[in-house]
């Protein structure tokens, strides 16, 4: 059993930065692929990004050179690191776990946190 814990988000205005932390329980942390994903008001859960165990890190096309993704495996925490922020990315940002290869599929990750709040004012 895994449970992540995200915070970081608030609001910020466009073109500022942001670092959210997802922090993991249990000891098996490192063997996970961790993703984030976000959701927008009425549209559907989104790939943001991931970071296999090997620290290969994947990101959709949107937030390919603003966002960076880092894991601490000493720490048991993931980072989403985001700059440039455009109003277009508010949304409740999610970190979630699994065992997979198929890392932008959100039914791929067996373990899911509560989700931390991003707001981005134009």
């Amino acid at each position: 059993q895994v449970q992540l814990v995200e915070s970081g988000g608030r609001l910020v205005q466009a073109g500022g930065s942001l670092r959210l932390s997802c922090a993991a329980s249990g000891r098996t942390f490192s063997y996970y692929a961790m993703g984030w994903f976000r959701q927008a008001p009425g549209k559907e859960r989104e790939f943001v990004g991931a970071i296999r165990s090997s620290g290969n890190t994947y990101y959709t096309n949107s937030v390919k050179g603003r966002f960076t993704i880092s894991r601490d495996n000493a720490k048991n925490t993931v980072y989403l690191q985001m700059n440039s922020l455009k109003p277009e990315d508010t949304a409740v940002y999610y970190c979630a776990a699994g065992s997979t290869y198929i890392y932008y599929r959100p039914e791929e990750y067996d373990y899911w946190g509560q989700g931390t709040q991003v707001t981005v004012s134009s």
